[in-house]
């Protein structure tokens, strides 16, 4: 199973991100969309798995805080701060989070803690990133992806 994993669009869906998700079967977004249209366009490419950001505001009352999900035998946290993760992780193989823009893939004590980075609007000079990954029979892959940005 081949999966997207993104965060902090902060409204904006790159085209180069946007040609990552047309050959995913799931995507993961760790919050802070900023906007409808995004969560509807994200939605037209596979199954959307989705946590509501800090700056997801009143449009996002639906979209959950938290969420955990089965796909390909990984059981994935989602929460959009690192500092929201509960203490109990049981039966969790990979925490999916975002918030600070900075990409992190770590693994501490059995679990896998992953932060995509932003493919949004580049900001505090981070590189702009996401993720794909292949989950097969609860074994996962990671594979950084960076987007190119024109530096001004």
């Amino acid at each position: 199973m081949k999966l997207a994993i993104l965060s902090d669009t902060h409204g904006l869906l790159r085209p180069e991100a946007a040609e990552y998700l047309k050959t995913a079967d799931a995507i993961l977004h760790g919050g802070d969309i900023n906007k409808q249209s995004i969560v509807d366009e994200l939605r037209q490419y596979a199954p959307l798995y989705i946590v509501r950001g800090n700056n997801d505001k009143e449009w996002a009352a639906e979209i959950p805080h938290d969420l955990a999900v089965t796909l390909g035998g990984v059981t994935f946290y989602m929460v959009h701060n690192r500092k929201e993760v509960p203490a109990d992780l049981s039966g969790v193989d990979v925490v999916v989070f975002g918030h600070s823009h900075k990409y992190v893939q770590e693994e501490k004590d059995g679990i896998l803690w992953l932060n995509p980075g932003s493919c949004g609007p580049r900001r505090f000079n981070q590189e702009i990133t996401m993720m794909m990954a292949e989950a097969e029979e609860g074994e996962l892959r990671v594979e950084k992806i960076t987007i190119p940005h024109e530096v001004k």
